[in-house]
């Protein structure tokens, strides 16, 4: 399995017109050839997929990428609490290229396009 270090940052949005690079995620994820989340090698080592949230000098959050039984992604910081958790939109489509958006639903429920800024292998 190949894992990827994948770093999001905020794109262009209101309030925010040359977007953000202090609000993201640090992500690390199974990659295919096309570089879209592998399910099969995730569902075989979950543990090893994680993000990180970071966010305008707020205690970064940790936590872990986890696929609910509708095919959603989301990023799970308290395992006790659902209000948490995070959604991709159709994170499973999606390649972790640098330069592509991809949208997640943040913890206030709003949409947020994030750009792809590095991919690199772990290790």
């Amino acid at each position: 399995m190949t894992l990827y270090n994948v770093r999001l940052e905020m794109a262009r949005e209101p309030g925010f017109p040359n977007g953000n690079p202090n609000r993201g995620y640090q992500l690390v994820l199974p990659l295919d050839d096309e570089m879209k989340i592998d399910a099969a090698e995730w569902k075989k080592h979950p543990e090893a997929c994680t993000v990180q949230r970071f966010w305008d000098g707020e205690r970064t959050e940790l936590g872990y990428i986890e696929r609910h039984r509708k095919g959603q992604w989301v990023f799970d910081f308290d395992f006790d609490a659902d209000d948490d958790d995070e959604a991709g939109f159709r994170f499973g489509e999606h390649a972790f290229k640098e330069g592509e958006y991809v949208s997640i639903a943040g913890h206030d429920g709003k949409m947020h396009t994030f750009t792809v800024v590095s991919v690199a292998p772990q290790g």
